[in-house]
C-alpha cells in the first residue's frame, strides 16, 4: 500500500518560509491558529482585541522567522509571541487608563463561549463575575493563570511560552489564585452545585473569527502592522 505524502514539521515549514516559500507560513498558521486564538481570547476577554493581538503576533512571527534558532519548539515560539502581543495591549490600555470593561455579551467568550445564549442566567452571572475578577489581576499573573488553569498547559510549557522560570510561573499562579479567592468566595456554593453538570466538561469554542479582507500574510508582505 503506497504511503501518503510526507508532512513537513513545524521547523521545516518555518525554514521554508524564511527561505522564501510563499505557502509555508500559511500552512504553519493553519496548524496552530485555533490554539493561539484561544490563548489571545482568554487573556484579553474581548474578541476584537484578541483578533487584533493575534494578527499583530502573526505579522511579528512572519517577519521574525529568520531569527528563529530552534531553542524552543515552533509552537512554543508562536505562543510566546501571541502572549506578548496580548500583554502589550493590556499594558498600553492600563497606561492610558481608558481600558473598557468587556461588554456583557462578550464575557461568555472568555470561559465557555459555546454556552452563551443557551446558558442559564445564573451561569451567565457567574462568568461575568469571574471575568471581572480576572481583570483585577496584573497582566503577568493573568497570563500565567490563563495558560495553566484555563488552557491546561503544564507549568513547564507555560514557562517556556512566557520565557519565564518555572518557579516564577508557579508563584504567579499562586499569587493570582490568592487574589481571586476573596473576589470569588461568594460564588463557591453556586459553583459547587454545578460541578456535576456536563456543561462544565465541554471544551471551549476556540474557532477563529472569519479572516479580514486583508489577511495576515498579505499584510505582512506589505510590511504593515505589529511589532516583534
Amino acid at each position: 500500500m503506497p504511503e501518503g505524502p510526507a508532512v513537513d514539521s513545524d521547523d521545516e515549514l518555518l525554514a521554508r518560509h524564511a527561505a522564501g516559500d510563499p505557502d509555508a507560513f500559511s500552512e504553519l498558521v493553519r496548524r496552530h491558529r485555533d490554539r493561539l486564538w484561544a490563548v489571545a481570547l482568554r487573556t484579553l476577554g474581548d474578541r476584537e482585541e484578541a483578533a487584533d493581538a493575534l494578527q499583530d503576533a502573526l505579522v511579528s512571527a512572519y517577519r521574525a522567522a529568520g531569527t528563529f534558532r530552534g531553542q524552543a519548539a515552533v509552537t512554543t515560539w508562536l505562543h510566546r509571541i501571541t502572549v506578548n502581543a496580548c500583554l502589550d495591549r493590556i499594558r498600553r490600555a492600563n497606561s492610558r487608563k481608558t481600558a473598557p470593561m468587556p461588554e456583557p455579551e462578550r464575557l461568555e467568550d472568555l470561559l465557555e463561549p459555546h454556552e452563551s445564549a443557551a446558558a442559564p442566567a445564573e451561569r451567565q452571572d457567574l462568568r461575568r463575575e469571574l471575568r471581572t475578577a480576572l481583570d483585577e489581576l496584573p497582566a503577568e499573573q493573568r497570563a500565567a493563570l490563563v495558560l495553566v488553569d484555563m488552557q491546561g498547559y503544564p507549568v513547564a510549557e507555560a514557562a517556556r511560552i512566557l520565557d519565564t522560570p518555572v518557579g516564577t510561573i508557579k508563584s504567579r499562579c499562586a499569587r493570582g489564585r490568592a487574589r481571586l479567592l476573596p473576589l470569588l468566595r461568594h460564588l463557591r456554593p453556586r459553583a459547587s452545585e454545578d460541578e456535576g453538570s456536563p456543561e462544565r466538561n465541554q471544551s471551549p469554542d476556540t474557532s477563529v473569527p472569519p479572516p479580514r479582507k486583508t489577511g495576515d500574510t498579505r499584510r505582512a508582505r506589505r510590511g504593515g502592522g505589529g511589532s516583534s
